[in-house]
């Protein structure tokens, strides 16, 4: 008998040890099978095949008893030894355990309140698995993007295209003799830097801080059949460099964090079945791209992040739920706000009613003496912590990135929320000053947009930990928030027919805005994303009628970021928010969750397509996120009605009418003239604010996601009426660029002073010290015209042209010809007085003078055909100028006339380098 070579038999051993640890990977829901449990394959998991590697090094690792000895040991999940001598945690690894998936979700426990750096924050969540490699550990990241359905052969392929993430490799320190259970030093793993926070406090510190291993260590660690909860104290040490300063600590040479680590397992669950989303409703979605069928004019596959809600009675039309979904609220949240939180949260159930559940949502209250953190993922909790520039809430939710299934829910916010802060329209000035931004961009200012959204806008730049963790849940207000609070504020105050706000009608307000708050987080809880088309729902003669608004409701979406529905003038106050989710969040909340009662995947999909083409209904209107980038008159943040245009010129009206009333009101006696200054800001922020909602209907043109064969359905692109762009472009003439659009009396100017307080709560003002009034206004008019001179709204309106009927659409001979009547009113329409120039109307006309000349010279980026007008226009001016020199010249002011004559001589050397150049 031959001998079989030593070399072959080394082969077919790699061979078989290959095979042994391939993946299968097993995948849910395909349209053709039945929603019966044994078929859907939506549970099972993807799995390593066991593997048990022997080492020759197995001998070498301490004795498992000796380890342990004296150490308390934790049983749960993962068993946890402790020595409190030696601070020390050993994880138990059993051979079950191996390859199997599991989920880890890391929380920031305790920030320093500044920077992104907030108590409550989620940090990461991960779904992983164990793998041992000789005496080593794997911490492995799933790899869930890609899959195949079972038995397909491409789940060979998949294995070999697509890579998991090995994060950390963990040296065994000891195997247990009989059981072959495996122990770990948790120190390996969770006290280095294990979520990332290095290159985050880098950035947003701008200081070189390295983790310090001595200042590191455990705090508490508990263990629970079903999950495993660790706390991790980071120290952190500035290296080199001074970096920021940070009034939040007491010396910036030195930070700590707190961390929670949670590990827990996916629980088996035949009976959930995912849901599969539509971008009419607005759903967090997990989305995953299948090989399996490649007749599929789409490879994505869609769910909604939904959780498992079934009925006790299934029969029944209106049934509580086997396990509802439960609230608790933190024990450090205020007393004097736990009422409105519960209210907020409980808002929700009226429209799980229409879903058939009844009292799906339940509120309990955190005890004092809890022996459960907020942060263990067994509880859904509202947590509230304080931070110096915070000022948002957020709804994140655990997912099981397999299927879409919400695990659990934290909700954070901010104290200051509720507090009340002013907006410094000086300091929004001097960060864009010079800056060509969009009208959009300069409004966030320091506030902030769904990182979601705008994180993807530059691939190439360095992304925060939070930022990059937020990309699959909206973070929500920011410093906008506290500008809209503070205008809210001062409206109710200023244009209030008492001179001095009852205490009972702030509570109110208070009370109103942070249910709505909770209700809108508790949404994100729910699943739900943004709809900023939310507040369409009332024209704005009906806002303040109680009658609509307790029956109707105000918005069609808590989704929505909402401002104080503040009445016009000589209009009796109604309902300052929503005191009940929308119609829209009733719907959205009957697509995620009625159930279909569906045997197969076919039923399931033409239930769903019935409730999703509803969306027709203007009731029902749904835009996102990234829907506001866009001109869309009705999609934005704090607007309210169906008609923006009406609603924004009435809060520019209440905005001249406070900045009257400022004079009058402020201060009082004894206190400081800075808050004067502070509330005169605020006031101009909301005027900038409700100017850009009237610039979006120049060009503007709806988008609706409506699909073909909707019943009642629109295309997806519907132009602004012209009659509505011109109406816009008039109501921007009164209140932007008229010679009368500002006008503030002397003594009011001479009462706006800075704060003098020089400490590390205030950003103390050596240099110019009284109010530019001058600058403010410009920046206002200058980034109105540029915007609405912008190549690209130039190449919205020429395109919307071929769009329209004839005669239906603004064109941009009319739009130029429009701003110039405007701008240049006292060269092209003299009267037979002397003519006398302002200086704010000459910085505007100057401003319009640089559009046209950047156009005429090709320094600015816009179409041919904007370039040939604006030379045509600058050759019109040109004429008028020369006329009113040669009727009015002995009659000007020193300052028209220089002006004047400057500015035709501007306009002949770039008439004439044009010619040059061609």
């Amino acid at each position: 008998m031959r001998r079989v070579p030593l070399w072959v038999l080394f082969l077919l051993s790699l061979f078989l040890w290959m095979g042994l640890i391939g993946i299968k990977q097993t995948f849910p829901l395909r349209a053709q099978q039945p929603l019966t449990p044994p078929a859907t394959h939506t549970h099972t998991p993807l799995v390593l095949s066991q593997t048990k590697v022997k080492s020759s090094s197995d001998s070498e690792l301490e004795a498992f008893d000796k380890l342990v000895a004296d150490t308390e040991k934790l049983e749960g999940l993962f068993n946890l030894y402790r020595n409190q001598e030696t601070a020390k945690i050993y994880l138990e690894v059993k051979p079950q355990q191996l390859n199997k998936n599991y989920l880890a979700t890391v929380t920031m426990e305790s920030g320093i309140g500044e920077r992104g750096l907030y108590s409550g924050v989620p940090l990461q969540t991960w779904l992983f698995y164990f793998r041992r490699m000789n005496n080593n550990l794997h911490f492995v990241v799933r790899n869930v993007n890609f899959r195949a359905e079972p038995g397909d052969p491409q789940v060979r392929s998949l294995d070999r295209s697509f890579s998991d993430s090995v994060l950390y490799s963990l040296p065994i320190k000891s195997i247990h003799p009989n059981q072959e259970t495996i122990l770990i030093d948790l120190g390996d793993l969770m006290l280095t830097d294990f979520p990332g926070l290095t290159p985050f406090l880098e950035d947003a510190l701008r200081g070189n801080y390295q983790l310090d291993a001595d200042k590191s260590y455990f705090g508490t660690a508990k263990a629970f059949p079903a999950n495993v909860e660790i706390e991790s104290i980071y120290g952190f040490s500035l290296n080199s460099g001074e970096g920021d300063y940070l009034p939040t600590l007491p010396d910036n040479r030195a930070l700590t964090l707190r961390v929670r680590y949670s590990l827990s397992q996916l629980e088996p669950n035949n009976s959930y079945r995912p849901r599969l989303a539509d971008e009419r409703v607005g759903y967090f979605l997990t989305t995953y791209q299948d090989f399996s069928n490649p007749k599929r004019r789409d490879s994505f596959v869609r769910y909604i992040n939904r959780w498992h809600l079934e009925k006790q009675d299934p029969k029944a039309p209106l049934s509580p739920p086997k396990k509802p979904i439960v609230f608790w609220i933190e024990n450090a949240v205020p007393l004097e706000y736990r009422q409105a939180i519960r209210e907020g949260v409980l808002m929700w159930n009226k429209a799980f009613e229409k879903a058939g559940f009844q009292d799906a949502i339940q509120v309990e209250q955190m005890p004092d003496n809890a022996d459960w953190d907020a942060a263990d993922v067994r509880y859904n909790t509202i947590r509230w912590f304080n931070s110096l520039d915070g000022f948002f809430a957020r709804g994140p939710a655990r997912v099981n990135p397999l299927t879409g299934e919400i695990l659990d829910a934290d909700i954070v916010v901010d104290s200051g929320l509720v507090r009340d802060m002013q907006q410094d329209f000086r300091r929004l000035v001097e960060q864009n000053q010079g800056q060509k931004n969009s009208l959009l961009s300069t409004l966030m200012g320091g506030g902030n947009l769904c990182p979601s959204v705008m994180d993807r806008s530059s691939a190439s730049k360095k992304t925060s930990v939070l930022s990059q963790l937020a990309k699959d849940h909206d973070l929500c207000y920011g410093r906008e928030s506290i500008q809209q609070s503070a205008i809210d504020r001062l409206g109710l105050s200023l244009l209030s027919s008492s001179t001095q706000l009852r205490s009972e009608q702030m509570k109110e307000y208070v009370d109103q805005r942070l249910r709505w708050v909770i209700a809108h987080e508790v949404g994100h809880t729910l699943g739900l994303r943004h709809n900023f088309r939310g507040s369409t729902l009332l024209a704005p003669q009906e806002l303040n009628n109680t009658k609509v608004t307790q029956t109707k409701g105000l918005v069609n979406s808590v989704m929505d970021y909402l401002p104080i529905n503040l009445a016009a003038q000589g209009t009796p106050q109604g309902d300052y928010f929503p005191v009940a989710v929308g119609v829209y969040d009733q719907w959205a909340i009957e697509y995620g969750y009625k159930p279909s009662g569906a045997i197969f995947a076919q039923r399931e999909r033409r239930f769903l397509e019935e409730i999703a083409q509803r969306s027709t209904n203007p009731d029902l209107a749904y835009a996102t996120d990234e829907d506001i980038f866009d001109l869309n008159p009705d999609a934005n943040r704090w607007d309210m009605s169906s008609d923006v245009l009406t609603y924004s010129q009435t809060q520019l009206d209440n905005a001249r009418a406070m900045w009257a009333r400022l004079e009058k009101r402020y201060p009082s006696r004894g206190e400081s003239y800075s808050e004067l200054s502070e509330l005169f800001d605020t006031v101009f922020w909301h005027y900038f604010q409700n100017v850009y909602f009237i610039t979006k209907y120049i060009g503007g043109q709806s988008f609706y996601r409506n699909h073909a064969g909707d019943p009642n359905g629109r295309l997806p692109f519907e132009a602004v009426p012209v009659a509505k762009q011109r109406e816009a472009l008039s109501v921007l003439q009164k209140y932007v660029f008229a010679a009368d659009a500002f006008q503030f009396s002397p003594q009011l100017l001479n009462k706006l002073a800075p704060s003098r307080w020089r400490d590390w709560g205030n950003d103390l003002k050596i240099e110019r010290l009284d109010y530019p009034i001058h600058q403010s206004i410009f920046f206002l008019q200058s980034q109105v015209l540029g915007d609405l001179l912008s190549g690209d709204r130039l190449t919205r309106l020429q395109d919307i042209e071929l769009k329209s009927p004839a005669d239906q659409a603004l064109t941009l001979p009319e739009l130029f010809k429009t701003l110039e009547d405007s701008i240049w009113t006292e060269v092209l329409q003299p009267d037979d007085k002397s003519l006398s120039i302002s200086s704010i109307r000459r910085s505007l006309q100057r401003s319009y003078l640089n559009q046209l000349t950047s156009m005429v010279l090709r320094t600015d980026n816009v179409p041919e055909d904007a370039r040939t007008l604006a030379w045509y226009r600058l050759r019109q001016l040109q004429g008028s100028l020369n006329g009113t020199l040669r009727r009015h010249g002995g009659e000007m002011d020193t300052y028209t006339k220089a002006h004047l004559e400057e500015t035709r001589s501007r306009i002949r050397k770039a008439l004439d380098a044009q010619l040059q150049a061609q």
